[in-house]
C-alpha cells in the first residue's frame, strides 16, 4: 500500500496539531500497519511531563497507529460520528523508562488479532534503532454517535 504522510494520517484521527504523534505510515495491509515518527524528540510534545516523555506514553503512539489502521480499513473517519477508544491494554512490556531517551526514530507496528462489529484487538510493538522498547496488546472499541 502507498506511503502516507502526516497530513494523510490526519484523515484517520480525531487529534489535531501536535497531538498527531505519527509522522508517516510506511506500509499497511488488511491485518497490520507500520508507522514511523520522530515526535518523541519534540520539546513541545503535549504528552511530556516537564522535560520527560514517560515510556507509558508509547501506548498513545500505538493507539494512534491502530486508529489509522481501523480508519484505512473503514475508509476514513466515520461519517456517522463514531469514534474509537482504547478499551484495555494487556501484557505491556516496557524496555525503557523514557520514550525521549530513544535517540533514533520510533517504528510502531500494530497487527490486528481480532475484528468484531465495533471492536478490534491488536498486538503492538514500538522499536527504536532496531531494539524493541515497548510491546503489548490493546483493544479498540468504536462508540457510535447517538441517532
Amino acid at each position: 500500500m502507498p506511503h502516507l504522510t502526516k497530513d494523510d494520517l490526519a484523515a484517520f484521527l480525531p487529534h489535531a496539531g501536535s497531538m498527531r504523534l505519527l509522522d508517516r505510515a510506511a506500509s499497511w495491509d488488511e491485518s497490520s500497519i507500520r508507522c514511523h515518527t520522530q515526535t518523541h524528540h519534540d520539546p513541545g510534545n503535549p504528552l511530556r511531563r516537564g522535560a520527560c516523555l514517560d515510556a507509558v506514553t508509547g501506548i498513545e503512539y500505538a493507539a494512534q497507529a491502530m486508529g489509522v489502521h481501523v480508519g484505512l480499513l473503514n475508509g476514513g473517519l466515520s461519517s456517522d460520528g463514531s469514534i474509537g477508544y482504547v478499551g484495555a491494554v494487556r501484557d505491556v512490556v516496557f524496555g525503557i523508562d523514557r520514550l525521549d531517551d530513544c535517540p533514533d526514530e520510533l517504528t510502531i507496528d500494530a497487527t490486528r488479532l481480532f475484528m468484531g462489529d465495533d471492536s478490534f484487538l491488536y498486538r503492538f510493538a514500538i522499536s527504536s534503532g532496531g531494539r524493541e522498547v515497548i510491546s503489548g496488546r490493546a483493544s479498540i472499541f468504536l462508540k457510535r454517535a447517538p441517532v
